[in-house]
Order: C-alpha cells, then structure tokens, then sequence
C-alpha cells in the first residue's frame, strides 16, 4: 500500500463518530437501564475518540503555529511535528479499521493495521 491521505481517514472517522453519537440519542428511553448505559457509553466512546483525535493532531499543529520563527525553526518544527504525525497516526489508523464494514470505507484501508506493523503504510508527509 502506498500513501494514505491522512485528512481523510480524519473525516471519515469525524464522520463515523457524529454518526454514532446520532444513534445513541435517538435510542428510546425506556425501563431498561440497559439502554441507557448503552445511550451513555455511546456518547463517552465518542467524546475519548475526539479527544484522541485531538492528541494526533496537536503536536504537528502546535509545530506550525508560529509563523514569526527563524527558518531553523521553522525547519524543526516541520520535522517535528511530521514525526509526531507518524507517531501517533497508528491510533486514527486502529480507530478507523474498526468501521471496516461501512460503505464508505476504503478499499486502499483495508489491512491498514496489518500493514502499520510492517510500518508499510504511512500517511501523506511522514
């Protein structure tokens, strides 16, 4: 497998999250306390994916952010953030492979993981 664009395995787990944030809250309330742990641990997975989302993304952007900054700085800040990018990109990757069934799911994706440990795949500019 080559390159993986990044931005999109992003969006589409964005996507697979709102989408099951959405089939939690229309889940019916009921007498069952079942269904309502179920409705609760729906919304708090997908709040800890955010987050992680968040962690992946927050290095390489934090690199980038000061534009006032010698071009050494700029430099290392690029590789910097590129690397961190590379590792922690694994946790989108072992994110998305869990929505492996859905429609939208990439043929290029499949295997991702297995491949992640032969470190075969690696996203745009890692």
């Amino acid at each position: 497998m080559g390159q993986i664009d990044f931005a999109d395995l992003m969006d589409f787990l964005g996507a697979r999250i709102a989408e099951d944030e959405a089939a939690a809250k229309a889940l019916k309330s009921s007498k069952s306390e079942n269904v309502a742990r179920l409705r609760d641990r729906v919304r708090a997975d997908a709040e800890a994916k955010r987050r992680l989302m968040d962690w992946v993304e927050e290095m390489p952007r934090r690199a980038m952010a000061n534009e006032a900054r010698s071009r050494w700085q700029a430099f290392g800040g690029e590789v910097y953030g590129d690397q961190s990018l590379r590792l922690r990109s694994p946790v989108i990757f072992e994110l998305v492979a869990a929505y492996a069934g859905h429609p939208d799911f990439r043929p290029e994706w499949k295997g991702l993981v297995g491949e992640l440990k032969g470190e075969a795949a690696k996203p745009d500019g890692a």
